[in-house]
C-alpha cells in the first residue's frame, strides 16, 4: 500500500518494478564473489587469532611455520608500521588509523578473542593452517572488561594503555571512556517540575550481528611495477584503497580495488579485517595471496553493534504533551574507540518534539571485538529505551499510545534534541497512517490456547539518513542502449534503482540502461553502500549524468536538422523542433546517428550530496506469549515508512520487511553469549538464533510519499530506518500481553517465563501504575 503527501508528478520508470539487472547472473551462480577468485600461483592466506580476550604477548616464534614446506610468507604486527592518531571516515563509522592497524595485527597485547597474532600464505588452505599450528605464542593473561559498568567502574583494568579520552573536562588518560558528548536544551529540572507522569528506566541490550551470510575476504595481488590490486567484498571500494594506503603508506593511486558481488553487508562490511594483510602476505611471497574468514571469526574478530546501557527519563504534563527528556547512554565500543553512540545520541528523541532536552553518550572500551555499523547504527538501542518510556507515559496517562506519539510528534522546522532543524520530513504522516492501518484498527483476537495472552505494541523510529559523494559515468550505444557504470556496490537492488532515475530522464525503458559497478580505476569517488545514501546520491549522480546526455544528445539533433539547438524540446524520450511538428526523433533514433554527428558520446555525473532528509517508521507488531514455555511468536506485523519518493517499490518493500526481520530477530532472540573470560559460546549459525521464514508472519507494508525537495524525485533512503522501531515495538506487546515492562534484551523465553513466575529479573519490571490505556482494536 502506498499513500502519496499530495498528488505527483507522473514518471514512466519510477515507481514501475522492472526485475533486477543483476537477477539472472545471480539466480544461475555466474555472479562472482570474494570466495570464487582464482588466478594462476594464487596462495591461501590463514591468521592465527588470540584465544585470550586481554593479554600480553611476552613471545611470539614465527620461524618453525617460516621453514614449513609449502609455506611462502608470514608476518605479524611488526610488518605493518605504526601509525600515528589520525581519522579516517570509512562512511558510516570514523576509525583511528593508529588503532586499526592495531585491529588488523596486534603488537605486543591483545584486547579481544580472536585479535590476529599471526598470518601465513601457503599452497593451500590446509598447510595454512597446519602451519599456523607452529607458531609459537606466549601470554599473559589481562583482567578483563566486558560491560560499560565494568570499564567505568573506579580502578578498572584499562583495555588501551595510550587512550587519551575526549570528556566535557578535557583529555583524559587512565580511562576507558574514549569519548563523552552533551547535547542540552531548554532546563530539564524545569520540564519535569511540570510534569503530571515522569518514567525513569534503565535498558540493558547485549551485541548482536548483522547476520550476513558471505563471510569477510580479500585477494591481493603485485605488479612488477609496484602497484596493488584488491579483489574483496566490501561496502565501498573507495574507503577501503584510502585505509589500505595509509595503512601501508603508499600513494592511493598505485592501489585499484575491484569490489564483487557482496553477500550481505548491512553495515558490517565497511570496515577493513583481511585487505592489508593480504597485501603484505602477497608481497612478501611475491604472488597472489586470498584469505577468507571462517565462520567463527566472522562472530569472533569483526563489528557488532555494540551492547550497552542506556537511561531514559520522560515527563509530560496531564494534557500529554512532553515537557521535559533526558537520556544517557553508554556504548560498548569494543576494544577500540568508535561506536555508533554519537548516532544514538541523535535519533533517540527525533521523533518527539522537546523544549526540554539534555542527552549525554559515553564511547566506552571493552575488551570485545570493535564495534560496526549495522543498520540504523546505534538508534536500535536508543529507540527500545525511549519507546519504551514513551509507552509507558501515555498509558499513565491513560493516552492511546498513537495519539500520544502524533501529539507530540517533531514537525518541519523543530529542533532536533542535538541541534539540527528539521527540514520537510514525514513524522506526522506516518504517524497518521499507522492509526489509520488495517492492523491497528483489527481486533486482536481471542489467544490460541488458554495458557497463551496476546499483546499489541507500536513504536516509532528515525535515522538521518547520509548524502556523501557519488559519479556516475553513462555511454550512449547506437542501438539507443545506455552503459552506466556507477561507484556503489550493490546490496538492496541498487543497481535498478539508479538506472531507473537514468532511464526516466533519457526517456527509455529502464531494461536499456545496463548498469556496472565500477572499481576505483574505473569510475570517480563513491562513498560506501551504507547511511541509506546509495539511491539517493548515486541516483542523483546518474540523473545529471542522464541530464548531461539528454543536452549532448539536443545538440546532435540539431546537426541532423541543421537548426539551433536553442530550438529543440525533449519530452518522454523524444526529441522535437519547436518550430516544426514534423521534425522528431526518438533517444533510439538519435544514437543511431551517433557516427554521423561527432561520434561517440558519454557523459558523468559527479555529486557531494548534503540534505538526505531524514526517514521515520513506526511499526506495530501483534505477538502471543505461550505462558507455560515463555516462546513468543509474531502473528501480524506492518511497517508504516516515509519513503520519500519510491523508485522501485517492491525493493523498498523489501527494505522494510528486511529490517523489520532484523529487528524482530534482535528483540527475541539474538545475543553475543560471553563467559566472563570474554569467550563467545555462541559462534555459529546454528548456536546464534536468527529469524527464519517460519518465524515470522508476512509483514505487511504502509509506504507514505513525503518527497524530500532536495531531490528531483523527492528520494529519502529506506535502508535502516526499518530496523528502528521493532525492538521496542516488541516489548510494548510484551507489556500490553504480560503487564511487564522488559527492559533488557534478548526477550528470549527464559527471560519471559521468569518474568511470568516471578516478576523479578534482570531485564524485566513489572509497572508501577497503570490506568489501562487502549490499545486500538487490541480486543
Amino acid at each position: 500500500m502506498t499513500i502519496t503527501e499530495k498528488p505527483q508528478q507522473q514518471y514512466k520508470v519510477i515507481g514501475t518494478r522492472p526485475i533486477r539487472h543483476d537477477g539472472l547472473e545471480k539466480v544461475t551462480g555466474r555472479a562472482v564473489y570474494g570466495a570464487d577468485v582464482k588466478f594462476p600461483g594464487l596462495l591461501w592466506g590463514a591468521v592465527l587469532r588470540s584465544p585470550h580476550a586481554h593479554a600480553r604477548i611476552k613471545k611470539l616464534d614465527v620461524s618453525k611455520a617460516a621453514k614449513m614446506p609449502g609455506v611462502f610468507a608470514v608476518m605479524t604486527g611488526a610488518d605493518l608500521v605504526d601509525l600515528e592518531s589520525k581519522l579516517v571516515d570509512m562512511g558510516e563509522e570514523i576509525d583511528n588509523l593508529a588503532y586499526t592497524t592495531k585491529k588488523l595485527m596486534a603488537d605486543d597485547k591483545v584486547v579481544y578473542k580472536g585479535h590476529p597474532v599471526a598470518a601465513v600464505a601457503a599452497v593451500d588452505l590446509n598447510t595454512a593452517q597446519e602451519a599456523l599450528k607452529l607458531i609459537a605464542v606466549a601470554y599473559e593473561p589481562l583482567p578483563v572488561v566486558l560491560t560499560v559498568e565494568e570499564a567505568m567502574a573506579p580502578g578498572a583494568p584499562l583495555v588501551l594503555d595510550d587512550l587519551v579520552g575526549e570528556h566535557l573536562t578535557g583529555e583524559a588518560r587512565n580511562t576507558n571512556i574514549a569519548k563523552h558528548t552533551r547535547y542540552e536544551f531548554g532546563d530539564t529540572a524545569k520540564g519535569f517540575a511540570r510534569a503530571a507522569v515522569t518514567v525513569e528506566r534503565t535498558f540493558k541490550l547485549t551485541m548482536v550481528h548483522q547476520g550476513y551470510i558471505e563471510p569477510q575476504n580479500a585477494t591481493a595481488q603485485w605488479n612488477q611495477d609496484g602497484k596493488l590490486t584488491v579483489w574483496t567484498s566490501t561496502q565501498g571500494a573507495f574507503n577501503v584503497r584510502d585505509a589500505v594506503a595509509s595503512i601501508l603508506k603508499m600513494p592511493e593511486s598505485n592501489i585499484r580495488v575491484i569490489p564483487l558481488e557482496i553477500g550481505g553487508g548491512f553495515g558490517g562490511k565497511i570496515p577493513i579485517y583481511l585487505e592489508p594483510v593480504a597485501a603484505v602476505l602477497a608481497r612478501k611471497a611475491g604472488r597472489p595471496v586470498k584469505l577468507v574468514m571462517d565462520r567463527k571469526s566472522v562472530f569472533e574478530a569483526t563489528g557488532p553493534t555494540p551492547g550497552g546501557t542506556i537511561r531514559v527519563k520522560v515527563g509530560a504534563d496531564s494534557a500529554g504533551n512532553i515537557t521535559a527528556a533526558e537520556a544517557d547512554l553508554r556504548y560498548e565500543a569494543g576494544a577500540y574507540p568508535g561506536s555508533p553512540v554519537g548516532a544514538g545520541a541523535q535519533c533517540i528523541f527525533a521523533p518527539y518534539r522537546l523544549p526540554n532536552s539534555r542527552i549525554d553518550a559515553y564511547d566506552v572500551v571493552v575488551n570485545k571485538p570493535k564495534t560496526a555499523a549495522y543498520r540504523a547504527p546505534g538508534a536500535t538501542q536508543a529507540a527500545f529505551a525511549m519507546e519504551s518510556v514513551v509507552d509507558e507515559v501515555a498509558e499513565r496517562l491513560g493516552i492511546d499510545p498513537l495519539e500520544f506519539r502524533l501529539r507530540n510528534a517533531s514537525r518541519e522546522g523543530d529542533r532536533r534534541a542535538d541541534g539540527p532543524i528539521f527540514p520537510r520530513i514525514g513524522n506526522v504522516q506516518v504517524l497518521q497512517a499507522a492509526k489509520r492501518s488495517a492492523q491497528w484498527n483489527a481486533p486482536l483476537g481471542a489467544p490460541s490456547a488458554p495458557h497463551k495472552k496476546r499483546g499489541r505494541g507500536v513504536a516509532n523510529g528515525f535515522w538521518f539518513n547520509g548524502g556523501m559523494k557519488s559519479s556516475c559515468n553513462l555511454a550512449v550505444n547506437k542501438d539507443g542502449t545506455v552503459a552506466m557504470v556507477e561507484g556503489s556496490v550493490d546490496i538492496g537492488g541498487t543497481r535498478a534503482s539508479i538506472a531507473m532515475q537514468a532511464a526516466e530522464v533519457l526517456g527509455i525503458p529502464a531494461e536499456d540502461v545496463h548498469p556496472t559497478v565500477g572499481d576505483t580505476d574505473t569510475v570517480g569517488q563513491t562513498d560506501v553502500t551504507g547511511g541509506s545514501r546509495t539511491t539517493f546520491a548515486t541516483g542523483y549522480a546518474a540523473y545529471l549524468a542522464a541530464t548531461n546526455v539528454v543536452k549532448q544528445m539536443m545538440g546532435r539533433a540539431a546537426k541532423l536538422w541543421e537548426i539551433d539547438e536553442s530550438g529543440i524540446e525533449f519530452k518522454d524520450g523524444t526529441f522535437f523542433s519547436k518550430s516544426d511538428p514534423e521534425l522528431r526523433l526518438t533517444f533510439k533514433q538519435v544514437a543511431e546517428k551517433l557516427d554521423e554527428t561527432g561520434g561517440p558520446l558519454s557523459a558523468t555525473g559527479t555529486v557531494n550530496m548534503r540534505g538526505a532528509g531524514g526517514a521515520f517508521s513506526t511499526q506495530i507488531a501483534d505477538v502471543e506469549v505461550d505462558t507455560e514455555t515463555g516462546k513468543v511468536d509474531v502473528l501480524r506485523w506492518t511497517v508504516v515508512q516515509d519513503v520519500g519518493k519510491a523508485i522501485h517499490p517492491a525493493y523498498v518493500e523489501g527494505q522494510m520487511q528486511g529490517g523489520a526481520a532484523q529487528g524482530i530477530g534482535w528483540a527475541l532472540n539474538e545475543e553475543y553469549f560471553w563467559d566472563d573470560k570474554g569467550n563467545m559460546h555462541n559462534s555459529s549459525f546454528l548456536d546464534y538464533r536468527m529469524p527464519t521464514a517460519l518465524d515470522l508472519p508476512k509483514i505487511e507494508t504502509v509506504l507514505v510519499e513525503v518527497p524530500n525537495p532536495n531531490h528531483p524525485y523527492g528520494v529519502r533512503g529506506v535502508g535502516e530506518a526499518p530496523i528502528v522501531a521493532p525492538v521496542a515495538a516488541i516489548a510494548n506487546a510484551l507489556r500490553d500481553a504480560l503487564g511487564t515492562r522488559f527492559t533488557e534484551t534478548p526477550m528470549k523465553p527464559s527471560r519471559v517465563l521468569a518474568a511470568i513466575k516471578g516478576g523479578t529479573l534482570d531485564g524485566a519490571a513489572t509497572a508501577a501504575s497503570s490506568n489501562g490505556a487502549s490499545r486500538r482494536g487490541r480486543r
